[in-house]
């Protein structure tokens, strides 16, 4: 992830005087050699009855009056004799309903029971039926959502300010339902022709081209698409709207587009460049062909508080902000964003579309193996954009949710709706994207690379098991690969490699390991740690070496006798804790390290301090070990820590000055290195960079940093294309964060003529980040009125939480049934979790349990109890990282 026409209740009368009829025997007819494909091993919410093979859709929309009619034929099989079908369906009205057997033979009328809190509809016809071929018929009709599940609007303004409404689908993981009763688990595969009666000034985008397109009167067109191959029914896509194309062939075979609202084809080159390079790359190295003859990617203004991007095949959706390249305010950050996102639902192409994970206990599957992919592409491509850094800020970020009791394994048990819309996070993703780095490095590249392949050629349209992808790889050649996953996968937690003391032998380091767990939210030796096969990579100067760890400890012999490092490369996934002696040489051998070990090194040793495996010390000497001509990223990085710290000080001015002054004097002169604004031909890391730093010596007070501010503010208001190129949220951002009333209200007016989708949305998240408590009150005030746009106010409220969580969590609750019709369906949860998981109160514990016991079934707890974990953590851990931190900053005499 990371996107018919309308029968008559006279019809539905007449059919049902076919209920005398007798049961229906046939031999299978069009399906005979068919067979049940489905796996009964898997969870599922219905009843195995019956297997759909093809829907025939036809859709008319009526978009002004959000409300839609549709006709639908379903070709399946029944698979054991029933008088009754049960198939999902939510939010839909129900027309005419009958079955018929494909041998031949009489309409069977239906009638139909909806069951809302299971999304389920049963249709019973009043007599059995034999196991066979049938064709369901059902007339049904639905409802436009505003937020983004089902079939949805977006509105937005044209390049002339005219208002206009666009209308997308989105139905991972369980909204395909809202758009046709379907049996809509991943398993159940199917291929699909869909057809749209839509205005015919409107272009229609689909997974496959449009077969035809046909005017029928009164301004109105019918689009009828190509039929797709198989594929599970969150994949499916229809969008209408006044839209705009670009494309190009990326191969002989395969033509790659973008689509957006008309006047925005100019900002669709930078994606349209990237999805023409990746494809070729990707058929490659999957070893199969990417079997649709287009691929569009598909933009839609606003936003969504579940999903960026979404990979239907062959109709890829995306969020116009993260798809179109607007000179005006794309920043070089969010342009690299662009491949990256591409890059990761293009993978889905192969890894979710073409095998899909049998249902959503192994979406890790689909998520962390994009996410890799992702990341592998980029690398290929942009060697100079630093990937590896950001794929060790993943693992980071899976850490800090994977070391706490409220946790889960990869593989997870996945039973309701919101059970499956909750495994959307980052232990799924990027988890799932760490512990594949580590395996692939265990495998090897290229014997990772034929396992994969062998894989994709074996569930080619098909789904699979986790387990399924391991013997693919071992059959490759990646002997023992399975135990080691299975412990990464089927079990949480974060491994903890204890170096022991270490002494050169004969040229080279002896040194024990010890493995243990790492905890954010339990003492060692409180709990029995999990334990793992942990391939653990060390170098100490010479070549590196990598040991599977067995039992509690393991003995390795590593080439050399300098510094010891372990994780070498940073493939692993797991801490490491070093003697307080080792690890003070870390911080005095840091240059010697190579750069991805100073990245890595500087963000686990910062993580061990702030559980209290060692004292903050640690860290800190680590962290001021870093030199100003690091790498970008790792500058950056510290950067980030620093202003963390100077945060944390919060209410001990002295100390707090102190800090401020060591960040202006440590990243100062860095930023009059690279400059203030960007230059011609400068890498691409220090463009990266420098909104980091404005930020960090913004906060730190830099008077520079103020005055840049203030001037290109008034700037900007005269002319918004006055600040450099990529810089103006930047800027922008800096006023924002310190402003008084009368520049929020400078802002507010700026936002209200914002000229495009991307930029309102902008601004409008600025007015949500200010400082001051009075200024994010009346955020949130105006997050509920119409003006912000209905995709963007939640996302200011959840800006409002950055700084003020506990006044966006309370506003939320306090509003609650106006806030809920700003989120999708998917996140709603979710949203409220997230709101409150920064704050320091210890009441806000018991808020979100009053919230949970009121909102939330005990089933589907897991964000709520994620949430309540990070606060306990922080409650327990802030008094000694404050006390550890003021201590270290006294005793450097800092400032």
């Amino acid at each position: 992830m990371t996107l018919r026409t309308r029968a008559t209740l006279a019809a539905a009368t007449s059919l049902l005087a076919l209920a005398a009829t007798p049961a229906i025997a046939q031999n299978g007819g069009a399906f005979a050699g068919y067979r049940d494909t489905v796996d009964t091993s898997l969870a599922t919410q219905l009843p195995r009855t019956a297997v759909p093979h093809h829907y025939t859709l036809t859709i008319t929309p009526d978009a002004p009056n959000l409300k839609f009619a549709g006709q639908e034929t379903i070709d399946l099989q029944i698979v054991q004799p029933t008088d009754r079908l049960t198939l999902n369906a939510v939010d839909l009205g129900f027309g005419a309903v009958s079955i018929m057997p494909l041998t031949g033979g009489a309409p069977v009328a239906a009638s139909v029971t909806t069951d809302a809190d299971n999304q389920s509809a049963t249709l019973a016809f009043g007599r059995t039926l034999a196991p066979g071929a049938y064709r369901l018929s059902i007339a049904y009709t639905g409802k436009i959502n505003e937020q983004a599940n089902g079939l949805f609007a977006l509105d937005y303004k044209d390049t002339a300010g005219a208002d206009k409404r666009s209308i997308f689908t989105q139905f991972e993981p369980a909204d395909a339902r809202r758009f046709f009763p379907s049996w809509d688990e991943p398993d159940y595969k199917a291929k699909f022709d869909l057809s749209a009666v839509i205005p015919a000034n409107q272009m229609g985008v689909s997974n496959m081209p449009a077969a035809r397109s046909e005017p029928i009167g009164n301004g109105m067109q019918r689009v009828t698409f190509l039929t797709t191959p198989e594929m599970s029914t969150y994949l499916l896509f229809f969008g209408a709207g006044e839209f705009g194309r670009v494309a190009k062939m990326a191969t002989p075979t395969t033509e790659v587009g973008v689509v957006a609202s008309k006047g925005n084809e100019a900002k669709s080159y930078t994606a349209l460049d990237a999805q023409a390079q990746i494809l070729p790359y990707y058929n490659s190295y999957f070893g199969y062909n990417y079997p649709l003859p287009k691929l569009d990617n598909v933009a839609g203004p606003g936003q969504s508080q579940f999903f960026g991007a979404m990979e239907n095949w062959g109709a890829i959706f995306t969020f116009e902000r993260i798809l179109l390249d607007d000179p005006a305010v794309t920043t070089e950050g969010e342009r690299q964003n662009i491949f990256e996102v591409d890059a990761h639902e293009m993978a889905h192409q192969w890894f979710g579309d073409l095998v899909t994970m049998g249902w959503w206990g192994d979406l890790w599957l689909n998520e962390g193996f994009a996410s890799w992919m992702a990341t592998k592409a980029t690398k290929h491509f942009h060697p100079d954009w630093g990937a590896e850094y950001g794929a060790v800020g993943a693992r980071e970020g899976a850490m800090s949710q994977d070391d706490k009791l409220s946790t889960h394994p990869i593989v997870q048990d996945v039973r309701t709706v919101e059970q499956a819309n909750q495994a959307f996070d980052g232990i799924t993703y990027s988890k799932g994207q760490s512990v594949i780095t580590m395996l692939e490095a265990y495998a090897t590249p290229d014997v990772w690379q034929r396992g994969i392949q062998a894989y994709m050629r074996a569930h080619a349209y098909q789904n699979s098991k986790t387990d399924q992808l391991w013997a693919a790889i071992e059959g490759a050649g990646a002997r023992g690969l399975t135990t080691i996953a299975h412990d990464f996968t089927n079990q949480p937690g974060v491994p903890l490699i204890r170096v022991g003391a270490s002494r050169c032998v004969g040229g080279s380091t002896s040194v024990v390991l010890t493995q243990d767990q790492f905890s954010a939210d339990r003492k060692p030796g409180s709990f029995t740690p999990l334990s793992w096969h942990v391939p653990v990579t060390m170098s100490a100067g010479g070549t590196p070496v990598t040991v599977v760890t067995s039992g509690r400890t393991t003995s390795a012999s590593v080439p050399g006798c300098g510094q010891l490092v372990v994780n070498t490369g940073q493939a692993g996934y797991y801490r490491t804790l070093y003697p307080a002696a080792a690890a003070a040489r870390l911080a005095t051998n840091f240059t010697a390290l190579s750069p991805i070990d100073r990245y890595g090194v500087l963000d686990d040793q910062f993580s061990l301090s702030v559980a209290g495996y060692q004292p903050m010390g640690t860290a800190l000497d680590i962290l001021n070990a870093v030199p100003t001509d690091a790498a970008p990223e790792l500058i950056g990085d510290a950067s980030a820590k620093m202003s963390g710290i100077q945060g944390l000080l919060d209410g001990n001015a002295a100390a707090q000055a102190k800090v401020k002054k060591l960040i202006i004097a440590r990243f100062g002169p860095v930023i009059d290195r690279i400059g203030i604004a960007p230059r011609d031909g400068e890498p691409v890391g220090v463009t990266t960079l420098r909104p980091r730093l404005i930020a960090t010596l913004g906060n730190a007070g830099d008077p520079r940093i103020k005055a840049e501010a203030a001037r290109l503010f008034t700037a900007i208001e005269k002319d918004p294309n006055a600040a450099p190129k990529g810089l103006k949220q930047t800027w922008l951002g800096r006023i924002a964060y310190d402003a008084d009333a009368a520049t929020w209200d400078r802002l507010h007016a700026m936002a209200k003529r914002a000229s495009t989708a991307t930029e309102r949305q902008n601004l409008y998240g600025l007015l949500a980040s200010a400082k001051s408590e009075v200024l994010a009150r009346r955020a949130l005030e105006l997050a509920l009125t119409s003006e912000p746009g209905k995709t963007i106010s939640a996302g200011m409220i959840g800006r409002v939480a950055g700084s003020h969580p506990d006044l966006a969590f309370d506003f939320t609750i306090a509003h609650l049934a106006q806030v809920t019709r700003l989120v999708d369906l998917s996140a709603q949860s979710r949203y409220v979790a997230r709101l409150a998981s920064g704050s320091d109160k210890p009441e806000m514990v018991a808020k979100l349990d009053a919230y949970a016991k009121a909102n939330v079934k005990p089933s589907d707890r897991k964000a709520i109890e994620e949430a309540k974990s990070a606060i306990k953590v922080r409650l327990a851990n802030t008094p000694r990282i404050k006390r550890e931190t003021l201590a270290w900053v006294n005793a450097k005499k800092v400032g």
